[in-house]
């Protein structure tokens, strides 16, 4: 039986099967993720470039019953080293916290951590100060075209993200 996924190994370490001999150090036939929340087998998962989201849940097992995948697209492009986490609230990006989370909602303040530019849905980014739902729109074009973020650098090429805007948003966000 051939196994789907290979357990994350240190860079370097062990050979995996498959076209990526010698390729370890650039990112390039493979992928891996890191699927959080509400999934039958949480955790890193590496994943054949090109991947998309309903890989990455196939790949965890599927979601648990009940959760509803709404706000998730599933058919939007994986990046290498992002998160995705299933059946979070629209508004929580995530926070690095503990399971059981006893914390509820917001102060009103902002987001409470940075916002992911490779996973936020148009609702997550319209928290942003100065990004409404058309600029938020944009956002998720440019990484649906470009096939992700990979430096918070790479807002300033969406279209409606000038230098200012850009400053304004440069610490509230993460690729």
């Amino acid at each position: 039986m051939v196994r789907a996924q290979a357990p994350f190994t240190k860079k370097g370490g062990g050979a995996t099967a498959g076209p990526a001999v010698g390729t370890s150090a650039t990112p390039g036939p493979e992928i891996v993720v890191d699927i959080s929340g509400k999934v039958r087998k949480p955790g890193i998962r590496r994943l054949p470039a090109g991947a998309r989201v309903a890989d990455a849940l196939r790949a965890a097992g599927g979601v648990r019953p009940g959760v509803s995948t709404e706000g998730l697209n599933r058919a939007r492009f994986l990046v290498d080293g992002e998160q995705v986490v299933v059946g979070t609230p629209a508004g929580a990006a995530a926070p690095p916290a503990p399971a059981g989370g006893s914390l509820t909602g917001s102060a009103g303040t902002g987001p409470p951590a940075p916002v992911s530019l490779s996973t936020a849905t148009v609702d997550q980014l319209d928290t942003l100060p100065g990004v409404g739902p058309v600029l938020a729109q944009h956002i998720i074009d440019y990484r649906t075209q470009h096939g992700g973020f990979r430096s918070v650098d790479e807002l300033r090429e969406v279209n409606g993200i000038g230098d200012r805007r850009f400053t304004d948003l440069r610490d509230l966000v993460r690729p």
